[in-house]
């Protein structure tokens, strides 16, 4: 009876680690934290385009004054040139949108 110890604090594991470095064990996946930048110039341009086809502000007021914040942010992902462009643009737009108000 005294073989038998309480350990709640360190139970034994039933099932093993799948990761780590021993032999035939899986390697945790790798993630990229970068975005891929296509897929924010993608974004962009299509918010850029429905700025430029909008007769009226067409988003919320609260979503446009995101907009203003995050365009600019999600820009620097760009090469400079690129992403000044896209920001004037953008802003040109915005400014147009806000005159018709």
């Amino acid at each position: 009876m005294t073989d038998l110890v309480d350990d709640r604090a360190n139970p034994p594991s039933v099932q093993g680690n799948l990761f780590g470095t021993g032999e035939n064990r899986m390697q945790p996946p790798r993630q990229s934290t970068l975005p891929d930048p296509e897929k924010i110039r993608r974004r962009l341009r299509n918010i850029v385009q429905k700025a430029r086809n909008a007769t009226t502000m067409p988003w919320p007021e609260r979503e446009a004054r995101m907009w203003l914040t995050v365009f600019p942010n999600m820009a620097k992902w760009l090469p400079d040139i690129e992403a000044e462009q896209l920001r004037l643009e953008f802003f040109k737009e915005m400014k147009r949108l806000t005159s018709l108000s």
